[in-house]
């Protein structure tokens, strides 16, 4: 039986999907508090998400709520059930132009900061400013997060 988090938490996720059918909640319970994992059909996960992540957030935030009144701490996990396979994908749907297709994998994390460097170095800004530093820390903590 699902308990009320659950309930909750479907109830709003079922009245925004176009498949409510494939809407499944797992709730599982560690030191942090409730984590509440919600897998949707993968055509409605933008839609979860929405703009910026708002949809997800508001979710999260109602969550919070229903915690302050249970006394629990909530968390919610939108799980990615789609199967992306980038190679995979890459030699099924061939680029219909090829100026823009590359065979080259993306670049590690390492090669990209180096890239940002240059970059800045070329606009005047210094390499160590404070604003490429916190810039970096933001995203670092972005990496974080659980969307």
């Amino acid at each position: 039986m699902a308990t009320i988090d659950q309930q909750f938490v479907e109830y709003i996720v079922k009245t925004l999907v176009n498949n409510p059918d494939k809407v499944t909640i797992d709730r599982t319970i560690d030191e942090k508090g409730v984590l509440l994992s919600l897998e949707v059909d993968p055509e409605d996960v933008g839609r979860i998400i929405g703009r910026r992540g708002a949809t997800a957030q508001s979710i999260r935030t109602l969550l919070r709520a229903l915690g302050t009144k249970n006394d629990a701490r909530y968390n919610l996990k939108i799980v990615n059930n789609d199967g992306f396979e980038p190679e995979a994908k890459k030699e099924a749907a061939p680029a219909a132009d090829d100026s823009f297709a590359t065979e080259e994998t993306p670049a590690p994390a390492e090669e990209i900061d180096e890239v940002e460097e240059v970059e800045d170095e070329e606009d005047g800004v210094e390499e160590g400013s404070e604003l490429a530093k916190k810039t970096r820390a933001e995203l670092a903590d972005l990496d974080d997060l659980d969307i």
